[in-house]
């Protein structure tokens, strides 16, 4: 690992707190991270998976720190940002990842499953960004990127509040930048698309359905947890020192995609005009 580190993201020796860091996208952003030198906090409800992930990276040389924490307990939020900056120092950057979905349409959903997915997928992002967030505003800089998605712009249905969880958080980004900037915090959204995780793995083990997925996006691939992480580790780092309040569509094109799903004949060659071709 230490052959990776320093570079042109520069974030060798700063700590990185990383939500969700178990698995999937924040466990690649916490890999990303170590390999480029920086002391990366690991936080996730699932505990003994950020610890198996943390033992990985540190036998590889990195410096880390595992902790569980429901970043929707105010108090568990303040301990472990405490914790961070005793055993790592004060937090320059946070990746505030962790999320959950409870499906059910907007008619029949439970009010306790929606405030369960507001509770960790926005109110959970504020509470961690004011306490790692103190820390940096005490320094006078830091970075804090929040993953939200292709369901904040686009209402992903029967899926609960997740898509409004989503779009809240591109606001709430936002107007972090800009409270926070002039004391020299930045703040910026990340929203994937397409990304192959363990949440949505079940899906791929139906016949043909990636390369449906794939068909759907301008680069023709499903992205990958590494595909999200570079660009949060780019937002971390002071190349992208000017760049605030910023939201950044990380789908491989798919949003680019709607006039070409729409069957032109001679123009395109839509799922539908296939299907026909092949009746």
């Amino acid at each position: 690992m230490s052959a990776a580190r320093g570079g042109w993201l520069a974030l060798a020796g700063r700590v990185v707190v990383v939500t969700g860091a178990a698995s999937g996208i924040g466990a690649a952003v916490a890999e990303g991270a170590a390999r480029l030198g920086a002391r990366v906090a690991l936080l996730d409800r699932d505990g003994p998976g950020a610890a198996r992930h943390a033992a990985r990276l540190a036998a590889e040389g990195a410096d880390t720190l595992a902790l569980q924490c429901d970043i929707a307990d105010e108090a568990a939020v303040a301990a472990a940002a405490a914790r961070v900056e005793r055993e790592l120092g004060p937090a320059d950057g946070l990746v505030n990842n962790a999320g959950m979905l409870r499906a059910g349409a907007l008619g029949e959903v439970s009010l306790a499953d929606w405030n369960a997915v507001l509770g960790v997928n926005l109110t959970g992002y504020l509470l961690c960004s004011r306490s790692f967030g103190a820390q940096m505003t005490a320094r006078g800089r830091g970075s804090i990127v929040n993953i939200a998605s292709i369901a904040a712009c686009h209402p992903q249905t029967r899926s609960g509040a997740y898509s409004a969880s989503k779009a809240g958080v591109l606001l709430l980004s936002r107007q972090m930048a800009a409270e926070w900037g002039p004391l020299g915090v930045r703040s910026n959204a990340v929203c994937p698309g397409m990304i192959r995780t363990a949440l949505s793995e079940k899906f791929y083990e139906q016949p043909g359905f990636e390369q449906k997925r794939a068909a759907i996006t301008a680069s023709r691939r499903i992205g990958r947890p590494d595909d999200i992480a570079d660009v949060a580790l780019f937002l971390l780092s002071d190349r992208a020192g000017y760049v605030n309040g910023a939201e950044l569509m990380v789908d491989g094109g798919m949003s680019s995609m709607l006039m070409d799903l729409v069957p032109r004949p001679g123009f395109n060659d839509t799922g539908a005009e296939r299907q026909a071709a092949a009746a």
